[in-house]
């Protein structure tokens, strides 16, 4: 809950620095519901994220989407359904703690990836928390999401890089 009104913040922050030239009405932002279809068909499938990187990660610790630390997300396996916004993350890093769980995705079409991860017996209606991260560098064989974090007192992205399971 801390992460999404924190990302709503620096969201806010974000859009209320821009000059008043670069937006056309002086109404507050809202977040998208109206989906991104073509770039939910691109992540569709069985993906691995190779990578997790951010500023000063050999020093400091991050606790990816409140399940472990970040560096145990690699080699994690990730499937996406397109056509109902689920699927399922598998952590499978031989020095961490085993996770799978269900997960509910979409992309905005303000680009922003909006994850749900889903626990056993329950259902994805009742989940009220979730992370919204940003895509990037959409290829056929591989994307990114990057996320925001706060370390000491500024923001520092996360960027988790994912390839295409053959």
């Amino acid at each position: 809950m801390k992460k999404i009104i924190f990302i709503c913040m620096v969201s806010v922050m974000f859009f209320a620095c821009k000059s008043a030239s670069s937006t056309a009405s002086t109404e507050a932002p809202t977040l998208s519901t109206k989906l991104d279809r073509p770039t939910q068909v691109a992540i569709k499938g069985n993906w691995i994220l190779t990578n997790v990187s951010y500023p000063g990660s050999d020093y400091i610790k991050v606790n990816s989407f409140d399940i472990a630390d970040s560096k145990c997300f690699i080699g994690s396996t990730w499937n996406f359904i397109s056509n109902n916004n689920k699927g399922t993350m598998s952590l499978t890093a031989p020095s961490c703690t085993g996770f799978t769980s269900p997960i509910v995705w979409s992309i905005n079409n303000q680009g922003l990836f909006v994850l749900k991860i889903v626990e056993a017996g329950t259902k994805s209606k009742n989940v009220r928390e979730g992370y919204l991260l940003k895509v990037a560098n959409l290829t056929e064989s591989s994307f990114q999401l990057i996320d925001n974090i706060n370390v000491g007192g500024q923001v520092k992205d996360v960027t988790y890089q994912f390839q295409r399971a053959n």
